[in-house]
């Protein structure tokens, strides 16, 4: 078992950054890759981005690009997700979660944590 707690979230307003945080216990930290996603208001749960177990490879969805930076500290046993120039259209409750790889498709990640809300303001 791998139990995940997010922090960071808030209210902000647009442009802000922000960075969430999800410590990791349990399990081996450093065996799992890690996701983050989210749900936005009324809408079904999406990927937002992933990064392997020693962290070479990361993977964003288009609309983040540029603007977010998944990174992680095995040490620590974090992952964190660095939110710049944030949109009213992030506004969303972010998760994270574990998985034996990386994927874009939440059902592949086996462990989750309670979620963190991020409000962005106009």
């Amino acid at each position: 078992q791998v139990q995940l707690v997010e922090s960071g979230g808030g209210l902000v307003q647009s442009g802000d950054s922000l960075r969430l945080s999800c410590v990791a216990s349990g399990r081996t930290f450093r065996d799992y890759a890690m996701g983050w996603f989210r749900q936005p208001p009324g809408k079904e749960r999406e990927f937002v981005a992933a990064i392997r177990q020693r962290g070479g490879g990361t993977y964003y969805v288009e609309p983040v690009q540029g603007r977010f930076i998944i990174f992680r500290d095995n040490t620590k046993a974090t992952v964190y997700l660095q939110m710049n120039s944030l949109k009213p259209e992030d506004t969303a409750v972010y998760y994270c979660a574990a998985g034996a790889h990386t994927s874009r498709i939440a059902p592949q990640y086996h462990y989750w944590g309670q979620g963190t809300q991020v409000t962005v303001s106009s």
